[in-house]
């Protein structure tokens, strides 16, 4: 399981410091974006994916569940109507299978398009200080080495303001 991490930095040139000793210290570059209000030029410094920047994920299992229970009902709706046009209809289970997979599909894809317009909860506490020209760093760490980067990145950059990692970092059973 990874964990994100999240750091705010004064500005671009800041960032670009961090990317290089991270990318020293092994850390993934696929794994590094940042996030800087609209018209930063950001140079080469990858940015945030739409992954990170909305909620699309959230939305695409919502959809699905919602969905597969729509598409559940509207199969046993279809399965109380008489059949009338032929003479062999399809199993019950089979009727059930294929609609809620249709229905599990449809709402996935349809509240994902929707999702992608909404911005990510996570990051509505960032809002304030990246509209005022500050730079979100996320590092996405394998849970073993969250408290290497976080320890690396604080002694090595004290401009670094660490803002919590999702999900949490606290562990429930010691």
């Amino acid at each position: 399981m990874k964990r994100r991490l999240y750091f705010l930095l004064p500005g671009v040139n800041s960032a670009r410091k961090m990317m290089d000793d991270l990318l020293l210290a092994r850390v993934n570059a696929d794994s590094i974006h940042f996030l800087a209000k609209p018209g930063t030029p950001m140079g080469d410094l990858p940015e945030a994916t739409i992954s990170e920047r909305t909620d699309l994920i959230e939305g695409w299992e919502i959809g699905m569940g919602l969905g597969a229970l729509l598409g559940l009902a509207l199969g046993l709706i279809a399965l109380s109507i008489p059949t009338w046009w032929y003479t062999v209809p399809l199993p019950t289970v089979t009727t059930l299978l294929i609609c809620t997979l249709a229905g599990l599909l449809v709402g996935g894809l349809m509240t994902a398009l929707v999702a992608t317009t909404i911005p990510n909860a996570q990051l509505k506490q960032f809002e304030g200080q990246v509209a005022k020209g500050q730079v979100l760093m996320m590092v996405l760490a394998p849970f073993h080495q969250v408290r290497e980067i976080r320890q690396k990145i604080v002694d090595g950059h004290p401009e670094a303001d660490y803002r919590g990692t999702w999900p949490t970092d606290h562990v429930i059973f010691p």
